[in-house]
């Protein structure tokens, strides 16, 4: 076997895709160079031809005497009879157990009704005992009528960050949120849609984007609401701290852009006083239930904390740290578990609160008969160097980033700077780190989209060396299992965002799983290029006009997402002539598409789309407020970071304002004629 042999078995056995079609339909092949590159983010190392050789051999060796498959995906909730042609004598144990559940000989191993979880069969074959991991879910995820009684809802997405109110301090704070279910709940909306709420990194002060976490496991605590915080006894002390910084509270909240700056010295500073006298002041009771969120969150939170106390000291990014703190299992950290206990007690307070003030969110948009309740959003991944790379670092992907191919919207490729899980590393570590990732932004969600959520099919990585980028594929079945496992206990219906280049059958394998597919309306053409009408969606699917990346209808009528190509100089003075006069025609295809006519053209098309999406047969209906306001700017200019105002920009009305400015009675109104009669519940609430 030559270097050439070897360098494309490992390819085949690694999953990385030799060759592929752009959007163009142009076959594009993935160079020598960007294999190696893959292999050793799988963490192969192969310096030159002979050690690619070796690896292949290893490989081999390594698969030579393996007589079953590695893993097996069943359905939990019955009995399943395997078919193990090599098995001998055979033994079950269940997931969170080390004894014994059931035991047999030869095949078909009849196993009885399984738990969902990943559990362990091991079987003894006449010359070696081997291991089986067991994926037993599911066989759908919850639909929307599992968990509301109705086959079809609506709801709003807003931006939390954007949230004004006369309470907060410049940023929108879970109290906000609390508070817009409620106006929301009340008008009849089944759901509340908002950008990713995952930690961004105490440290990591200039890092505002939603989409660029720290550690998709925890939460933002950027977000908490200090005059919520119900754990310190009310105080002259507390009263003082909120009272005393009114003025730069004011200036926070009266600024036109949010702040981040500065209103996370503000904050921050009061969230340390106020730890102080949590410390200081705090009952029996409210310790007590500290110190069980933190023995629940277990290892994962103390990792988390500990990294965000590193950090504070030596950067967010933990690749630039000293050597010795650069791995999470090193005995130099170890050592600083002791000696940074109490700044970790801080960041696990600072996580406890952030829980209890989200969770109290969701208590009252179900009280306010809003179900399922809060829409959150998984990033798809979190920042290299970042917390989560540290604290899950043996199964992440080492040196690339995800990414995506060149295509029509990004002629160069995209470049997210995102880290990724390794497949064979992410099977070695029985997918844990990606289920605790799953299962905490779950915990207060009664909707999750999953953002790229095909990544879970194949992903796009960038390797550091400037290689091009290549793609390799994922466990697909089993992640999808995995995805239902952590769905059915949350009791949480999953929308994967599907947008994009979509291999065949893709959407059908998410949609047999219970997952529901995503629909951007001006995304929405045919192979001619027309707009589909919204009647012909299909019902497994949350349809919307636009998303955070998208205009607004009115910046999409107005054409304001060409005027700033035009300002940033991406496009000259005749591309942005050629580029209105294209906008306006497929404004008249948008509105023919939607049975408008012509005249149309030059009305406000708000109410129009908005009725389209209603009459379509899709199961979700989001309305995005910033369209319910009338916005015209985007809250994300993709390919920007400072020449836009990127996740800067802040609603035109404040809290108490948003019903009357948003017409929520009409809303409730037209989306209720045009929605059909609720469907009888087959199963309650968990």
């Amino acid at each position: 076997m030559n270097a050439t042999e070897a360098l494309n078995g490992l390819a085949r056995a690694y999953g990385i895709v030799t060759e592929f079609q752009d959007l163009s339909g142009t076959v594009r092949h993935t160079s020598p160079e960007t294999i190696r590159a893959l292999l050793r983010a799988n963490g192969l190392i192969l310096d030159n031809d002979a050690m690619v050789i070796e690896a292949m051999a290893a490989w081999h060796a390594g698969n030579a005497t393996r007589r079953l498959p590695r893993e097996i995906v069943v359905r939990s909730g019955s009995e399943n009879n395997l078919d193990l042609p090599e098995a001998g004598d055979w033994r079950l144990v269940l997931e969170g157990s080390e004894k014994v559940a059931v035991e047999g000989a030869g095949s078909p191993a009849s196993l009885p009704w399984l738990p969902s979880g990943i559990h362990n069969l091991i079987v003894q074959t006449d010359c070696q005992e081997e291991e089986i991991t067991l994926i037993a879910a599911p066989a759908t995820t919850p639909s929307i009528e599992d968990v509301t009684g109705r086959s079809r809802i609506w709801g709003i997405n807003a931006a939390l960050f954007a949230l004004r109110s006369e309470r907060n301090m410049g940023l929108g704070d879970y109290e906000d949120l609390a508070r817009l279910v409620e106006l929301a709940g009340g008008s009849g909306a089944g759901f509340l849609g908002i950008n990713p709420i995952h930690a961004i990194g105490w440290a990591a002060s200039d890092t505002i984007s939603p989409y660029s976490p720290s550690h998709r496991g925890f939460l933002n605590s950027a977000h908490i609401a200090p005059d919520q915080i119900g754990c310190i006894p009310e105080s002259a002390a507390t009263r003082f701290l909120l009272r005393g910084n009114e003025a730069d509270i004011a200036a926070l909240r009266g600024a036109r852009m949010v702040d981040y700056p500065g209103h996370g010295r503000l904050q921050r500073a009061l969230l340390v006083s106020m730890f102080e006298l949590f410390e200081a002041e705090a009952g029996d009771r409210e310790r007590s239930e500290f110190n069980r969120f933190c023995t629940e969150r277990g290892k994962p939170l103390e990792d988390f904390t500990l990294y965000e106390a590193l950090s504070e000291e030596h950067g967010p990014d933990w690749r630039v740290w000293p050597a010795e703190l650069q791995s999470a299992g090193g005995n130099a950290v170890r050592a600083s578990r002791q000696t940074l206990a109490p700044r970790m007690r801080f960041h696990a307070w600072l996580q406890w609160v952030a829980d209890a003030q989200l969770s109290e969110v969701q208590r009252r948009a179900q009280r306010a008969g809003m179900l399922p309740g809060l829409y959150l959003d998984l990033a798809v991944g979190p920042r290299r160097g970042a917390a989560e790379t540290w604290c899950e670092a043996g199964s992440v992907a080492t040196g690339v980033s995800l990414g995506a191919p060149p295509d029509r919207l990004s002629p160069a490729g995209q470049n997210w700077n995102l880290a990724a899980y390794a497949p064979e590393r992410l099977k070695e570590g029985r997918y844990a780190a990606l289920r605790r990732v799953i299962a905490e932004t779950m915990r207060h969600a009664g909707i999750l989209r999953i953002d790229h959520v095909l990544g879970l099919n194949r992903s796009f990585w960038i390797p550091n060396d400037g290689s091009p980028g290549g793609y390799i594929r994922q466990p697909f079945e089993s992640l999808l299992a995995v995805v239902a496992i952590e769905a059915e206990r949350a009791a949480t219906v999953v929308v994967g965002e599907d947008l994009g280049l979509v291999p065949e059958g893709f959407r059908d394998a998410i949609n047999g799983r219970g997952l529901y597919s995503y629909s951007v309306l001006q995304y929405e053409r045919d192979q001619g290029g027309q707009f589909r009408p919204p009647e012909d969606l299909p019902t497994a699917c949350l349809a919307c006009f636009g998303t955070h990346d998208t205009p607004t209808v009115q910046g999409y009528w107005q054409g304001r997402d060409i005027d700033w190509w035009q300002r940033l100089g991406w496009i000259d003075k005749a591309d942005a002539l050629a580029a209105r006069t294209e906008r306006d025609i497929d404004k008249a295809k948008l509105l023919s598409a939607i049975g408008k006519g012509g005249e149309a053209l030059n009305a406000d098309p708000v109410g129009d789309l908005h009725a389209s999406l209603a009459e379509s047969p899709v199961a979700m209906v989001a309305l995005q407020l910033d369209d319910l306001l009338g916005e015209v700017e985007s809250q994300n200019l993709p390919g920007t970071i400072d020449e836009h105002p990127n996740w800067r920009r802040r609603t035109s009305a404040a809290l108490d304002e948003i019903g009357e400015a948003a017409g929520l009675d009409q809303v409730s109104r037209l989306m209720a004629e045009r929605s059909g009669p609720p469907a009888k519940a087959r199963k309650e609430l968990a």
